[in-house]
């Protein structure tokens, strides 16, 4: 194996399906022993470069490495050191959590003993003891992902490619997900992730690199992204949800904003700040209109509004991509 500090290269990487040009060019770079994200809206092709990666489609053209070998050339050794879940949960319902894992630990290479042996040490792991004799298609959503991660572990990988893992999983799911995911980069995993939550990104990734039309718009740690943005940004919490619209002109007209974030909560809303003279003289004018606030507060921006910023959509747009 050619020796270098990443896990992942790629230079110039391009797919096409027919008409549609899926990757333009993608270069990166995925430094050994770290979590990588990779952001983008629908269609950007994030699924596309991981099949790349994971030797499971061929590139058009450019180069990509996966620990200095060859994903075309040396497909069958790129396949030794990694592992991938994709986006649902690839486990046999009719088969028991542990005959899931036993077959799984067969078809790559384990005797009959040893497969059984490492099942219940993954079950053990990853909190699925339990379970182990329950049909998988009686587990939750977040046990089924549990599992799926399990059987990609079963040959404990070198890079392992999480393509949107906890989508449609709830927050305690997601947060069991999260914990895995630093157990395994704490034991020497290279983890690339994509994901439709911006959270999940700022919670695991040390770098993250954004994707729009098939190319690198963006790439980064959290921070540096969300200082590229160049602005600050004022998160207001009214007291009255009914006054959102009024206080989505004021913002409008005091910070000259084009766009003003309209949260979930019906009383919040938010926007980007140039000069932090403009938020306190837009606290003055929201008085001015009679419109109470609970909370008013000027700080770095999300990377949701850094994704907001770089693609032009906000990412809750975002959904499964078509285009694999």
């Amino acid at each position: 194996m050619t020796k270098n500090n990443f896990a992942v290269e790629t230079r110039g990487l391009r797919k096409s399906f027919g008409s549609v040009e899926v990757l333009k060019g993608i270069d990166l770079q995925v430094e050994r022993g770290t979590v990588y994200a990779i952001l983008g809206p629908n269609g950007a092709g994030k699924t596309t470069l991981v099949n790349i990666l994971s030797t499971l489609i061929r590139p058009d053209s450019g180069t990509a490495q996966v620990f200095g070998l060859d994903v075309v050339h040396d497909a069958d050794k790129v396949r030794g050191m990694v592992g991938l879940t994709g986006q649902f949960a690839a486990v046999d319902e009719e088969l028991s959590g542990r005959d899931n894992l036993v077959l799984f630990g067969r078809l790559t290479g384990y005797g009959r003993k040893a497969a059984y042996a490492r099942a219940d040490e993954l079950l053990d792991a990853f909190d699925l003891t339990d379970a182990a004799y329950r049909h998988a298609g009686k587990y939750s959503g977040g046990m089924r992902r549990r599992l799926d991660i399990a059987a990609a572990m079963l040959v404990m990988p070198d890079l392992l490619f999480l393509d949107e893992p906890t989508t449609g999983l709830d927050p305690r799911s997601r947060n069991g997900v999260w914990d895995i995911v630093r157990t395994l980069v704490d034991r020497g995993t290279t983890v690339l992730l994509t994901t439709q939550y911006l959270e999940e990104a700022d919670q695991l990734a040390d770098r993250l690199a954004v994707i729009d039309g098939g190319t690198v718009i963006a790439e980064g740690t959290a921070a540096e992204l969300k200082a590229s943005v160049g602005s600050g940004t004022v998160h207001i919490r009214l007291t009255k949800p009914e006054q959102r619209a009024l206080a989505e002109q004021v913002l409008q007209r005091e910070l000259d904003a084009a766009a003003v974030r309209l949260h979930a909560e019906p009383a919040s809303l938010s926007a980007q700040v140039s000069d932090p003279e403009l938020a306190a003289r837009l606290l003055t004018e929201l008085s001015r209109e009679g419109i109470e606030t609970v909370q008013f507060s000027l700080g770095q921006p999300s990377l949701d509004e850094v994704f907001l910023a770089l693609t032009g959509r906000p990412a809750e747009e975002e959904k499964e991509e078509n285009v694999s």
